[in-house]
C-alpha cells in the first residue's frame, strides 16, 4: 500500500469518529443567572459573578476615602464654641452676623473676587483669640444648609486647631507641600460634624516659609479651591507680626479676617498687620473681648464681639 493511500485511510477513520457534544448553554445559563419573574435571566451582580473585576474608579473611590474623627460637642460647649446642635446662643448668633459677609464676597454672582473662597484668619499678636474665632467661625459656616468647610491649620509653627477639637494627626499641609504625590486622603481629616473637613499643619519644619511661599503650595491652593465649587476654606494663619509666614501665605488669599483684641492690641501694631495684607480685596476686622458700648454702631454683643467689614483702601 502507497503512502497516499494510508495516509487516505487515517483521513477517512478521523472523519468517521463522533464528534464530541457542545455544551448547552441555555441550561448554563438558566443554572447559574437568577430568573426574573418574567422567566428571562438577568444580569450577574458583581458579588454573584466569580469573574467580575471592581471598576477601576471604585477602587479610587475607595482608597480616596478620607479620615474621620468623632468631635466631642460637649467638650466644645464648655470652651464656648458653636455646636451645630441647634441651640441658641450669644456665641452662635455674633459668629451668624460675622459670616454672612464673608459668604456674600465668597459667592455672590456680581464683582466675585479672585480665591474668594480663600479666607485667612490672623491676628497682628498672639493671644488675640485668632484660633478661637477661627473654629468658631468654620463650625458657624459648615451649619449652612448648602455650604462645606476646609479648615486649614496653618500655624504651622504652633498648631492649636487639632488641640482645640481633641483630635491627634501627625500628617498635615507641610507635608502636602513637601510631597505632592500624597494622596489628600491620607492628610484631611473628615469630622462627624456636617460640611466640616480638616487639614492639619502637619510636620513641622525649619523652612516653614518657604513652603508656603512655593510653587507647590500655590497648586494645592488652587486644587483645593477649585475642587468644591460651594466649598469655603478658611486657614487658621499665624500672627503677622511675629512671622512672615502668614503674610506670605495672604497673597494667595481672596480675604482676609483680622481679629483685634480690644483690651491688648495697639493701634500702630494693627496698622502696622494691616499694611501686610493691604494687597487683598477685602479685610474684615473682629473685635474680641470688646465691651458693649465699643462695638460698632453701638450694638452690644453679650459675649463681646464686634465686626466690621470692608474694602481695604
Amino acid at each position: 500500500m502507497s503512502i497516499i493511500e494510508k495516509a487516505a485511510g487515517k483521513l477517512e477513520q478521523r472523519t468517521a469518529a463522533p464528534a464530541a457534544p457542545e455544551p448547552e448553554v441555555t441550561d448554563l445559563v438558566q443554572e447559574s443567572a437568577p430568573v426574573l419573574p418574567d422567566g428571562v435571566p438577568r444580569p450577574l451582580t458583581p458579588s454573584e459573578d466569580p469573574f467580575s473585576e471592581t471598576p477601576a474608579e471604585q477602587k479610587t473611590a475607595e482608597a480616596s476615602t478620607p479620615l474621620f474623627s468623632k468631635i466631642d460637642l460637649e467638650r466644645l460647649r464648655h470652651l464656648n464654641i458653636v455646636t451645630p446642635s441647634g441651640e441658641y446662643s450669644l456665641t452662635a448668633e455674633e459668629f451668624r452676623m460675622i459670616k454672612r459677609p464673608l459668604l456674600n464676597n465668597a459667592f455672590s454672582g456680581e464683582k466675585k473676587l479672585k480665591n474668594s473662597n480663600l479666607i485667612m484668619v490672623t491676628s497682628a499678636l498672639p493671644g488675640d483669640g485668632k484660633s478661637f474665632c477661627a473654629l468658631n467661625l468654620a463650625i458657624s459656616i459648615a451649619m449652612e444648609m448648602d455650604r462645606t468647610v476646609l479648615l486649614v491649620d496653618a500655624d504651622v509653627s504652633k498648631p492649636s486647631q487639632m488641640k482645640l477639637l481633641g483630635i491627634q494627626a501627625e500628617l498635615g499641609l507641610l507635608d502636602l507641600i513637601r510631597n505632592p504625590g500624597l494622596p489628600l486622603s491620607e492628610v484631611l481629616i473628615k469630622t462627624s460634624i456636617a460640611n466640616l473637613t480638616l487639614l492639619p499643619a502637619g510636620k513641622s519644619t525649619r523652612n516653614a516659609t518657604e513652603l508656603l511661599a512655593s510653587e507647590a503650595m500655590a497648586h494645592l491652593l488652587d486644587d483645593l479651591s477649585g475642587r468644591y465649587p460651594d466649598r469655603l476654606i478658611l486657614f487658621d494663619s499665624p500672627p503677622l507680626l511675629v512671622t512672615t509666614e502668614s503674610s506670605v501665605l495672604s497673597t494667595h488669599m481672596g480675604q482676609v479676617v483680622m481679629v483685634v483684641d480690644a483690651a491688648s492690641t495697639t493701634q500702630p501694631a494693627l496698622r502696622s498687620a494691616l499694611t501686610l495684607v493691604q494687597h487683598c480685596g477685602y479685610v474684615g476686622l473682629i473685635i474680641n473681648r470688646a465691651s458693649p458700648h465699643l462695638s460698632i454702631g453701638g450694638y452690644g454683643y453679650g459675649y463681646g464681639y464686634g465686626y466690621g467689614y470692608g474694602q481695604q483702601a
